[in-house]
């Protein structure tokens, strides 16, 4: 196995993680991703939360937004009429209602497949990732921009974006325990790409519509996906101790179940 360069090896960041993984006996490579996701975008978040605090988002924030409306009329967003309404299609997926009806739907089938502890999991990762959202707002308290008229009806704070907050946070750990299960590279590639998208495409319909800035966006992007990594950190933890139940013994079970039926 090549060396890894000193560069590498030196690094804080780098040091600390493979301390910790040391420490609770990790072996696998995803828990050490998971460690440096959680700790690179945790860092991206706070640093753009401060640029926000000292307004150095609002120039690009204002232009992002305009350069996404009629010139000769603010209030119309740029492109066709059925664009403006597919993005509110769009912006569905990352409502409360949604949310908790994927879910929900998630949950029930993990339930009903024997894997009833992940199911728990599931609900505790994205119900305390909805209630994170709601503190995060609560307590910077940014209004909603008022540079266009709004695309559809907002009630809460501007920053950070719970929409894209909370697609990250349930797309991104669902998808990531689908792609766990199924053993299939193709499989894996396709759910992570779908919750990719729909991470990205909720996010960027709450800008066209003009009820985020950008800066919003971005900084629900980071920390929704930040809580996704810690999120699955814990799961591939908690299956290394056999608190969850792990994929590959779900699936060896339900092998052995079939094979008792036939």
């Amino acid at each position: 196995m090549k060396a890894l360069p000193s560069a590498y090896r030196n690094n804080p960041l780098v040091t600390r993680v493979n301390a910790l993984r040391l420490a609770l006996r990790l072996n696998e490579v995803g828990p050490v991703i998971a460690l440096l996701a959680v700790s690179l975008l945790g860092y991206g978040f706070f640093a753009l939360a401060n640029e926000v605090g000292e307004g150095s988002t609002a120039a690009l924030d204002r232009k992002v937004l305009l350069a996404l409306r009629n010139p000769a009329d603010i209030s119309d967003p740029i492109g066709p009429r059925w664009l403006e309404e597919t993005m509110r299609d769009i912006t569905g997926l990352g409502s409360v209602f949604t949310i908790v009806f994927v879910t929900a739907a998630a949950c029930a089938y993990l339930a009903m497949t024997r894997r009833r502890r992940i199911a728990v999991f599931v609900i505790a990762a994205i119900g305390g990732g909805e209630i994170a959202s709601t503190v995060l707002k609560l307590f910077y308290h940014r209004p909603r921009p008022d540079l266009v008229p709004h695309g559809m009806e907002v009630f809460t704070a501007s920053f950070p974006s719970g929409h894209a907050m909370m697609s990250a946070i349930a797309y991104l750990t669902l998808a990531s325990l689908i792609a766990r299960v199924d053993r299939q590279r193709g499989v894996k590639i396709l759910v992570l790409t779908i919750g990719v998208s729909m991470t990205l495409l909720v996010g960027i319909s709450r800008i066209y519509l003009g009820v985020h800035w950008p800066s919003d966006v971005v900084a629900g992007w980071c920390v929704g996906a930040a809580w996704a990594a810690l999120c699955w950190f814990v799961a591939l933890v908690l299956q290394q101790r056999g608190e969850v139940e792990a994929p590959s013994s779900s699936a060896s079970r339900d092998a052995r179940n079939e094979n008792e039926a036939a």
